[in-house]
């Protein structure tokens, strides 16, 4: 076997020092995917969160705030800080909010189910909420707006068809640190920015504790993991620890489906996602 590559380690995930140039790629890029399908905006579930407070500033920007509409979806334990902070962000913007309270279908439904985990739990919360966004997305002809950002696809943090779906994503191809940068540039609430994330699904749950390390330190083994390339010989030899290494590569690998559509078999000529690739534009 040859010698691990001598390669130094990458700097951590550059942040977007050129914020304003960032800021204007991104809006010009919500406003191109909503207006050429001939929606009328966006909706988006507003969690007072990092996340959905940036997309939302930033779809302020791009469509203007009478179209946006922000989704607060409380369930009976969810923080009320967090609904306070939802609320900021809709008053910095500008943006029109509406607040639907998810707890009875939920307790509804989990009366059947009362041995169910937390987990099936915050994965059918999740769920609940992205019905409710693309309801409202057909009463108002706008597209749901997306925001999870690189460092949970990656990792496959967050629930499919639930706070991973969308019609149109402005954060993805960010890192969770490159959002917390954006997000101060463009004047996100510092008490938002600077709280610890969560998701908010179970009282004093945080996103790092549920990972087991801190944003910062992913960031930077997934930088050099899929945007420099280097492989698992190369990350150890560049510092990283082998056990980290380890668990961060199986958590991408077995996300993997997660970030396709699903699998379809094979029988025909011409087979969707596979002979019949198409740009989601195509026609238009």
């Amino acid at each position: 076997m040859s010698a691990p590559s001598a390669r130094t380690r990458p700097a951590t995930p550059a942040p977007p020092l050129n914020a304003l140039l960032l800021q204007r790629i991104l809006t010009a890029f919500i406003r191109d995917e909503v207006t050429k399908t001939g929606a009328a905006g966006v909706v988006l579930g507003l969690s007072g969160g990092v996340d959905s407070s940036l997309a939302a500033g930033l779809a302020a920007e791009a469509l203007g705030p009478e179209n946006v509409l922000g989704i607060e979806m409380p369930y009976r334990t969810s923080s009320p800080e967090s609904l306070a902070h939802a609320d900021a962000v809709a008053v910095k913007f500008g943006f029109e909010t509406i607040r639907i309270d998810i707890t009875p279908q939920l307790d509804a439904y989990f009366e059947r189910f009362p041995d169910a985990s937390a987990m099936r739990r915050g994965n059918k919360m999740a769920r609940e909420r992205m019905t409710i966004l693309y309801d409202h997305s057909m009463r108002l002809g706008r597209l749901v707006l997306g925001t999870s950002n690189k460092t949970e696809l990656l990792l496959g943090y967050g629930t499919l068809y639930g706070d991973m779906a969308s019609a149109v994503n402005p954060l993805g191809d960010l890192y969770k640190t490159q959002v917390w940068d954006l997000a101060k540039a463009i004047g996100v609430p510092a008490a938002i920015v600077e709280k610890p994330p969560t998701a908010d699904l179970t009282p004093g749950q945080t996103d790092e504790g549920d990972l087991g390390f801190s944003y910062e330190e992913v960031d930077h083994l997934l930088h050099a993991m899929v945007d420099h390339r280097y492989e698992a010989e190369e990350l150890v030899a560049a510092g990283f620890d082998p056990a980290f290494v380890t668990a961060v590569a199986t958590r991408v690998q077995r996300s993997q489906f997660k970030r396709r559509l699903p699998v379809i078999a094979k029988v025909s000529n011409r087979t969707i996602d596979r002979d019949f690739r198409y740009a989601r534009d195509w026609g238009l």
